[in-house]
């Protein structure tokens, strides 16, 4: 049993892993009825390329929500941010006869360590009130990439999609 848990306890990394982690928050005050445009006000993104992948992804779950986008002066401004950084994740791998943890320390085996650098995207999705210029929504994505702009794109688009599931949030009242 002990020799399977550590590949168990893999998987399950792995499986985590494969999903991303969604946010959301939202102003309790706003009253989400009242919206029914919106218009750009910036996309940031490290990668030029993926400005467009970004702003598809969006128009399209708010634009499924009813919303409508309009060049200037829509009921609402949205902003999206998308950064990448390096995670470390550390792997030790046991090999040889009698390897592992034992009561009295490490058996005959051979450890063997390596460090992995994984890509990880974060994208924040910022809705603002146009008239009072006050945050009324915002939705945060993080999840690892491949490195495969096709990969990468559909794990947008299935975020942006998890991001936008709830939304909008319940009218006050």
């Amino acid at each position: 049993m002990k020799r399977h848990l550590g590949k168990v306890l893999l998987l399950m990394a792995c499986a985590l892993a494969l999903f991303a982690t969604v946010k959301t928050d939202y102003s309790h005050s706003a009253d989400f009825a009242r919206y029914k445009t919106y218009s750009w006000i910036k996309v940031s993104v490290e990668d030029p390329l993926w400005e467009d992948r970004v702003t598809r992804a969006v128009d399209s779950q708010l634009s499924a929500k009813g919303w409508t986008k309009v060049a200037d002066g829509g009921d609402a401004g949205v902003a999206a941010y998308g950064a990448t950084r390096t995670q470390k994740t550390l792997q030790t791998w046991y090999n040889g006869f009698g390897g592992g943890w034992y009561w009295r320390g490490f058996g005959d085996g051979l450890a063997t360590t390596t460090v992995q650098e994984t890509p990880v995207g974060t994208l924040m999705v910022d809705i603002f009130d146009s008239s009072t210029k006050k945050l009324i929504w915002r939705g945060r994505a993080t999840d690892t990439l491949s490195g495969k702009p096709d990969k990468d794109e559909k794990k947008l688009d299935k975020a942006v999609a998890e991001m936008f599931k709830n939304f909008p949030p319940p009218s006050k009242g």
